[in-house]
């Protein structure tokens, strides 16, 4: 069943209240809706059965609730999943992990429950102006990187539903020259991508291009991952497709993409996470921070779907939020900084 505004519609069974909190804030992030919440007898003193296409239910003693399952089976055909495991601690990476194992039994149910950005919406970019764009002169401290420069300082843009819009709003903003590459990790149908690399590419001075085979990132590239296989960064920099998709139900798993890149960078890999559905990059997020990368988030009322950036924001792992804007702002003075940083620090030597 579907709620009013399309959604499908879930009900939740707990006898512990903040297990359906936790529930309910995990369907919500999944774009479900819940059409009931409560315990087994508030459900059968219902006036009205709920429709729901599926049913969660999870209870501490299923002994002492023997008339809820001949209730369940009498007034409602959908799914009913059993005996949930009950949800760790909030923002702990248990939590997470729990989440996701949710997810996957949620769309055996009721198919992939991510939203992707259409051909439609992403068409819709290319004709749309920059908005508040800075200026696009590097500040006078920074000398320009050289063209076809190796990049030794990599960040990695992650980004679901939303995410395009974000990434090029962001895109837009920075000036030429700064010494830094990009890795691109959307998700996305397959099929759009070549229209998505026209799109952002539209007025940004930073073009995208696809992953290739022994490519190592330089500085201005923003380098997109394919949703088909996993890639990673060998011994020398240089980028080598694997025979295996992506772990995680989609690609490319933005959690992966982090890890693969800072297997390489270290603590010269950093990470911005934008607009996007579900969870992926909570499980990284954590191990970059500990490498001493910076780890950003998109601020929630400037998202499409702000679950991906605030789930990662809950891990405590975020240093910055912002606009897309903003993001690029914080990102051109943070290259000033490091970069004058290093001038006083040859001087020093010297």
């Amino acid at each position: 069943m579907a709620g009013p505004n399309g959604r499908a519609q879930v009900g939740i069974v707990s006898d512990v209240v903040l297990q359906r909190h936790r529930l309910q804030a995990a369907a919500a992030k999944f774009d479900l809706e819940v059409c009931f919440s409560g315990d087994s007898q508030r459900l059968q003193s219902y006036p009205e059965f709920p429709e729901a296409r599926l049913w969660l239910v999870t209870l501490e003693d299923e002994a002492d609730h023997p008339a809820l399952f001949d209730y369940l089976l009498e007034n409602t055909e959908a799914p009913v999943l059993f005996g949930l495991d009950q949800a760790p601690a909030s923002g702990s990476p248990d939590y997470f992990r729990w989440e996701r194992r949710l997810l996957g039994k949620l769309e055996q149910q009721l198919g992939d429950l991510e939203q992707l950005d259409s051909k439609v919406s992403l068409e819709e970019l290319e004709v749309q102006a920059p908005e508040n764009p800075v200026s696009s002169e590097l500040p006078r401290w920074l000398t320009p990187a050289a063209p076809d420069s190796v990049a030794e300082d990599v960040w990695v843009l992650c980004a679901s539903l939303g995410g395009p819009a974000a990434v090029k709003a962001f895109l837009d903003c920075l000036p030429p020259g700064l010494p830094v590459g990009f890795i691109y990790a959307q998700h996305i149908d397959e099929n759009f991508a070549g229209v998505l690399t026209r799109v952002l590419g539209r007025h940004a001075h930073y073009k995208l291009q696809h992953a290739e085979e022994h490519y190592r990132v330089k500085n201005g590239d923003v380098v997109l991952m394919p949703v088909e296989h996993e890639w990673k960064f060998d011994s020398t920099g240089v980028l080598t497709e694997q025979d295996t998709p992506w772990p995680g139900p989609y690609g490319p798993s933005i959690d992966q993409v982090l890890l693969n890149t800072a297997d390489h960078y270290g603590a010269r890999c950093h990470a911005i996470l934008f607009s996007g559905m579900g969870n992926d990059g909570v499980i990284a997020a954590p191990l970059l921070k500990a490498y001493g990368s910076r780890i950003w988030v998109q601020e929630s009322t400037s998202c499409g779907n702000s679950s991906m950036p605030d789930s990662v924001a809950a891990t405590g792992c975020a240093s910055f939020c912002g606009t897309p804007e903003q993001l690029a702002r914080e990102l051109i003075n943070t290259i000033e900084k490091s970069c004058l940083l290093k001038g006083r620090q040859k001087r020093d030597s010297a």
